[in-house]
C-alpha cells in the first residue's frame, strides 16, 4: 500500500490491526500451549477492537488533517508486517508473543510520534496525539491482561 497522506496512514493502521488480529486468531488454534492459546485469542480480540476504533477515525477525523502529506516517513522507516500469516505465533510462549506484539505496537506509536513532530497544523497534531494515546492505552491494557493471566 502506498502511504502518502494521514488518511493513508489510518487506512494502513486499520489494515495492520486487522491482519494482526487474523494472524493471532489463526495461531491460537495451532499453538499447543494452553496459556499461549488464551493469550492469542485475547490479543486477537483487542486487535479487532483497535481495527474498529481506527476505522472510526478514518470516518470522523478532520478532513484537513487527513489530507496532510506524510509519505517521507514510510520511505525512511518501513514498518514490516506480513499481509499473510505464516503462523509466526504458533510456536511461541506467552512472553515471546507479548514481546512481538508490543514491538509492533511500539513501531506504530513511533510513527505517530514522528508525524506529530512534523505536523504543521493543530488538527493534525491533535489527531496524532489521539492515535498515539489510543495505541499506548491498548498496549497497557494488553500487558495488564497478560499479567492477570500469569496470576491464574
Amino acid at each position: 500500500m502506498q502511504v502518502e497522506t494521514l488518511r493513508d496512514v489510518l487506512v494502513w493502521t486499520r489494515e495492520f490491526h486487522k491482519n494482526l488480529a487474523a494472524c493471532l486468531q489463526h495461531c491460537a488454534g495451532k499453538n499447543e500451549n494452553a496459556r499461549s492459546q488464551m493469550l492469542l485469542a485475547y490479543l486477537a480480540r483487542h486487535e479487532k477492537e483497535l481495527t474498529e476504533t481506527v476505522d472510526g477515525f478514518v470516518d470522523t477525523a478532520e478532513t484537513r488533517a487527513l489530507n496532510t502529506w506524510c509519505y517521507d516517513y514510510m520511505d525512511k522507516h518501513p514498518i514490516l508486517h506480513s499481509v499473510h500469516c505464516d503462523a509466526p505465533f504458533q510456536d511461541l510462549e506467552p512472553d515471546e508473543i507479548m514481546s512481538v506484539v508490543s514491538n509492533q505496537h511500539d513501531q506504530v506509536i513511533e510513527l505517530y510520534r514522528y508525524l506529530y513532530g512534523r505536523a504543521d497544523i493543530e488538527e493534525t497534531r491533535e489527531l496524532m496525539e489521539e492515535l498515539k494515546s489510543l495505541e499506548e492505552q491498548q498496549i497497557k491494557q494488553m500487558v495488564q491482561g497478560v499479567n492477570r493471566m500469569r496470576d491464574m
